[in-house]
Formats: structure tokens, C-alpha cells, sequence
């Protein structure tokens, strides 16, 4: 009883290695996240396979893991496979394999195409240190917070967008990172229609805004210059007056740039008291 995760071609089947076909051919039982997507796959790698194939995606996945743990401990080889990429990434996967592991079952990793590293590779940013975040949130409040997070982050940063989200998605980011910072839009990767665009995020938002967007989207941010941490009172005063005046309330704002800088709320809202006492800002 072995479990494996496969990595499948971004969108280029001429890129899935010989590997991955073997095991597809091989294969007792298949999990993939969309099985018309994963019988289009193996018809345009020209694969055949005669394992039986069951759907593992994000909405069955809780379900589904108990299912295919039961497969294994009854002596059958299991592969998962996700639409693109490797499995647990963005995709489901990782309580499986965690499971499996707790269960002392074999697992295996076949490695392929990745959304993430190529994206960084492209991007021409430091690829010694970086981080991935997955998608970011669809709700304006939690997509600001998700970035705020990220303020002080010195490593590259990585993440997945919707097309229909990215105008939004990129002025929130100009909210919390500023319209001057570099960044990548990697679209469609690997596909007929790729596409890489190097700007700073003002100029991606220009260019999401004048532009239908489609396809698969990865998004790779410059991190935070270092020591961006180390600021002063007068810096925590400007980003709360400037999230005021993006529509925030006063003790919203105060709150975020609290979270953002990694501060105690007091130390904010004295910050914002003795700006007031000295007329800096308006009462």
C-alpha cells in the first residue's frame, strides 16, 4: 500500500515527465481533483490508464480522505493528482498525506511543474529567501488584513489570485505595501497565452484596470526593505491618518496599523494622542 502525489504540467502536457505517465498507467486507484480535467490530461500526454478514478477536491476532501485512508490499509496503491501542479499546494492533499504518515502507510512524491517557483524565477526577484501565501482572501476586510500582515515581510512573497479579483486585490495591496513597491504578475503560465509583467503595483493596477484579465494568475511581491520595521511615531501617526483616509474609522485604523507593525494597540493610540496634543493631526 503506497499513497503518491504527482505533480501535473501548469498547462503544457509536453512538460509532465515520464514519471507521471508511468504511475498514471500503473495507477489502482486515481484521486483527482477534476476528473475531466484529468481524463483531457492523460489524452493529451497520450496516456491510457485502466485504474479506477475518484474525485478528492477541496469540497469532498474531508469525506474523501477517510475513504482513500481505508483503501490504503486494505492493501491498495493510491495516486493523487491535482488540475495543475503538485498536490497540498493551493490543493488537496495535505491532510491526506498527513494521515497517512500518522498511519505509518508508504508515501511517496512524484516532483513537476510548480506555479510558485516558476513564477519566482520569472519575476527576476531574490529567490534565496521567499514565502507563499496561497490565495489571498475574497472579502475587501480580510484581503487588507492578509497584506497588512505582510508589511514588514523581507522575503519575497508569493501569491495566488483570481482574474476577476486582481484590480481589487492590487489596491488593497497599494493600501498596505505602497504603489511604489515591485512586483510580478505571472499569468497563464506555461500556455499558449503567458505572460509575465514586471511593474510596480501602480502600474499593475493601471494595467488590471485597462485590460480583461484571465486565466490562471500568480502574483510575486519585492519584500519590505530591511529594517522597514524600525519605525517611528511620526510613520505609525501617517499610516493611520492614511488609512482614515482611505474610509477607515479611527479605531479601525489604529487597530490595523497595531497588527501591521507588530505593536500593542496603546502604543498606536498614544502615538495618535500626543500627535493630537501638539496639533499634528486633526482632533
Amino acid at each position: 500500500m503506497t499513497l503518491t502525489l504527482a505533480a501535473t504540467p501548469l498547462g503544457n502536457p509536453g512538460d509532465a515527465s515520464e514519471r507521471l505517465k508511468s504511475a498514471i498507467e500503473n495507477a489502482q486507484i486515481v484521486a483527482a481533483e477534476d476528473s475531466r480535467k484529468f481524463h483531457r490530461l492523460c489524452a493529451d500526454m497520450g496516456v491510457k490508464f485502466s485504474g479506477r478514478v475518484i474525485s478528492f477536491f477541496e469540497g469532498n476532501e474531508k469525506d474523501r480522505t477517510v475513504e482513500i485512508l481505508a483503501m490504503l490499509h486494505s492493501g491498495a496503491d493510491v495516486l493523487v493528482v491535482s488540475d495543475a501542479g503538485m498536490p497540498t499546494i493551493s490543493d488537496p492533499g495535505y491532510r491526506l498525506m498527513r494521515d497517512a504518515i500518522a498511519a505509518d502507510i508508504d508515501v511517496k512524491v512524484l516532483p513537476g511543474p510548480s506555479a510558485v517557483t516558476m513564477a519566482i524565477a520569472l519575476s527576476g526577484m531574490p529567490t534565496d529567501r521567499f514565502v507563499f501565501e496561497g490565495f489571498s482572501p475574497r472579502a475587501t476586510g480580510a484581503r487588507q488584513k492578509f497584506f497588512g500582515a505582510l508589511r514588514n515581510e523581507e522575503r519575497t512573497v508569493i501569491w495566488f489570485e483570481a482574474p476577476h479579483r486582481l484590480a481589487d486585490a492590487l489596491a488593497d495591496a497599494i493600501l498596505i505595501f505602497g504603489a511604489e513597491r515591485p512586483a510580478a504578475i505571472c499569468r497563464e503560465m506555461t500556455k499558449t497565452y503567458e505572460e509575465t509583467i514586471r511593474a510596480t503595483l501602480g502600474e499593475m493596477l493601471e494595467w488590471a484596470n485597462t485590460n480583461e484579465v484571465r486565466g490562471e494568475i500568480t502574483i510575486v511581491l519585492a519584500g519590505a526593505p530591511r529594517d522597514f520595521a524600525d519605525i517611528t511615531s511620526a510613520q505609525v501617526v501617517a499610516r493611520v491618518l492614511e488609512l482614515e483616509d482611505a474610509g477607515m474609522d479611527r479605531k479601525e485604523a489604529i487597530a490595523t496599523v497595531a497588527e501591521e507593525f507588530s505593536l500593542a494597540k496603546r502604543i498606536v493610540f498614544t502615538a495618535m494622542v500626543e500627535a493630537k496634543s501638539t496639533s499634528k493631526i486633526p482632533k
